[in-house]
């Protein structure tokens, strides 16, 4: 009888049949950045999904002290891809994060919080899967500058179809660049990006990548969107990750770059990244039903947990000073902490869908310079406790937010105005996190001191360019 293959054989297999030269081990520091280190395949074995690898975990943002520093990686199986932007044949895996003593998971490797929301979710009953398609959208510049010191500080990016350089010499200057808000979108030669972001969609799904859809977004200057077929909590995280990986360096491979930042130019959109969450049972989608947008009750009461601890949740699922700027009332970005099926302005919208199974709750204030194994699992925590709490989401949010009065714009609460305040908000707003031990008080009191000493002190403190422009001569 044939011996059945498993995740590892079948790794071990692929590196010997592809005659892979290195394996890279990849893993997530604690604000939302990928890290890595690689070693050659001479070094690569099956022990190596037990044993793992060392490394020094005090070099890592918000992790060990330099007197505590050795942490260990055990890659996962499941995770394996080619790269396609290494040179020598090198697969890729993402990893664990282990206490090398004990071989406990590391209570603050996101991809363990992720881990424990599902292992939570399934524990409660209410479903067994939580799924999740993020809209991470993003800006595609051709130069960016940016430095400070003690006595200067800018910034300056560029790109060949923004609207400012529609007067620039270009010899020549072909006048093909979208308006300030009329990048959504344009058939090219106004697009500009087009062949970049199909080859971009070309090496997502050459990673195993379902994409749904690619276009150009509203804002002027290189802003697109590419979005990638729902997935299971830890499995889209995974595939952000990887999505924001190949998007990167596609573009540094056509002599382009790009950022996830949510607000690099003034004036225009910025970049949001709108969640789309559904639960699942047994195979069956739970948040179909007869309320309102054809909602379960179900679903109403996740979105009440939603709209409840959003202040809270803000401060994981929009973590920057940056994210703040996008966020900002009067404008198009979802600051009504309301719910509605057609109003792009209320923080959770219900998109339209076909079948029970297209029924799901879009979350529209994260934006993509999140962590998306916190972001996901906070957003899971929220609404789970919504459910396990029948909180009403009141009244929906129907009208034209523009149409409204002063006097019934008053009772609609909106977004924290600052990260300052959203890390307050998580201060005095967590219960609901650490339920099942998902998230822990070291992981929250960590998160916001961390916030607080490294971005937002420092960014108090620094006078900016727009400060001279309106004080230098008082």
């Amino acid at each position: 009888m044939a011996k059945s293959s498993s995740p590892v054989h079948d790794v071990l297999s692929y590196v010997k049949a592809n005659k892979i030269q290195f394996v890279d081990f990849k893993f997530m520091d604690f604000p939302g950045q990928w890290q890595h280190f690689t070693v050659p395949v001479s070094q690569f074995e099956e022990g190596s999904f037990e044993n793992g690898y060392g490394f020094d975990g005090s070099s890592i943002r918000g992790w060990k002290a330099i007197n505590e520093s050795d942490m260990l990686i055990i890659p996962d199986p499941t995770t394996m891809f080619l790269d396609p932007f290494i040179k020598a044949p090198t697969i890729s895996l993402i990893c664990d994060v282990y206490e090398p003593a004990t071989k406990e998971k590391y209570s603050r490797c996101p991809r363990n919080i992720a881990q424990k929301a599902d292992a939570y979710l399934k524990s409660t009953g209410i479903a067994d899967v939580a799924y999740f398609g993020p809209e991470a959208e993003f800006f595609v510049f051709d130069d960016v500058r940016f430095d400070s010191g003690p006595n200067f500080a800018f910034y300056s990016v560029d790109s060949n179809e923004g609207k400012w350089n529609s007067g620039r010499e270009e010899n020549p200057n072909l006048g093909y660049k979208p308006r300030f808000k009329e990048g959504y979108f344009p058939v090219p030669p106004t697009d500009q990006l087009m062949d970049l972001r199909n080859d971009m969609v070309l090496n997502l799904e050459s990673l195993g990548i379902e994409v749904e859809a690619q276009h150009h977004e509203v804002a002027s200057g290189g802003q697109c969107e590419i979005d990638m077929k729902f997935s299971p909590l830890l499995k889209s995280a995974d595939q952000l990750l990887m999505f924001k990986y190949v998007v990167k360096n596609t573009a540094k491979a056509n002599g382009k770059t790009v950022t996830y930042m949510p607000k690099p130019i003034f004036g225009d959109n910025g970049s949001g990244m709108h969640v789309h969450t559904s639960l699942w049972l047994k195979g069956k989608p739970l948040f179909a039903g007869g309320g309102y947008a054809g909602l379960s009750e179900m679903a109403l009461h996740f979105i009440g947990g939603l709209l409840k601890h959003a202040p809270a949740l803000l401060a994981i699922t929009n973590p920057t000073t940056n994210s703040y700027k996008r966020l900002v009332p009067g404008f198009e970005a979802p600051v009504n902490l309301a719910y509605s099926s057609n109003n792009r302005s209320a923080s959770i919208r219900i998109p339209f869908g076909n079948s029970p199974k297209a029924k799901r709750v879009e979350f529209r204030c994260p934006d993509p310079s999140a962590n998306p194994y916190l972001a996901f699992s906070a957003i899971l925590m929220a609404g789970l406790d919504g459910v396990q709490n029948r909180i009403d989401p009141g009244e929906p949010l129907d009208k034209d937010i523009y149409d409204m009065s002063p006097e019934e714009l008053k009772d609609v609460p909106s977004t924290p105005e600052s990260l300052g305040h959203a890390l307050k908000a998580l201060a005095d707003d967590h219960e609901f996190l650490l339920k099942g031990g998902v998230f822990t008080e070291d992981v929250i009191n960590t998160w916001i001191n961390y916030k607080t000493v490294k971005e937002i002190k420092p960014a108090a403190l620094r006078p900016t360019p727009f400060e001279f422009e309106q004080y230098f001569d008082v």
